[in-house]
């Protein structure tokens, strides 16, 4: 095989813990109650904490935080501080979470079918 051919180890099937696959780390990840949601929800644009915590009923607010905190740290979203007073905070996706939510999608359009 030349060097255009080549397969990387994780991309050739073999013997491996679930843990060192990307794929699955993204799909624990995605399973986390709430971050599809949350993702789902700041696909129509960006939104405050409250805002949030009112439209994904159930959710406690230590819980949101940490997911939003989660969400940050993976580069799905990010968190944007608004000068005024009060100091407001929103929630925005990236273009990183941008590509994550059309997947979504795409697993919603299978749901339905």
């Amino acid at each position: 095989m030349d060097n255009t051919t080549t397969i990387t180890d994780m991309e050739r099937p073999g013997p491996r813990h679930a843990c060192d696959c990307p794929v699955e780390d993204w799909l624990a990840f995605l399973g986390h109650r709430w971050c599809a949601l949350i993702l789902w929800h700041l696909k129509e644009g960006p939104r405050r904490f409250g805002e949030l915590e009112d439209q994904l009923v159930g959710v406690r607010p230590k819980v949101l935080s940490e997911r939003l905190d989660d969400l940050t740290g993976r580069g799905l979203i990010e968190r944007i501080e608004e000068a005024g007073f009060p100091r407001t905070v929103r929630y925005v996706l990236t273009e990183r979470g941008r590509k994550v939510v059309v997947i979504l999608d795409q697993f919603e359009l299978l749901c339905r079918s």
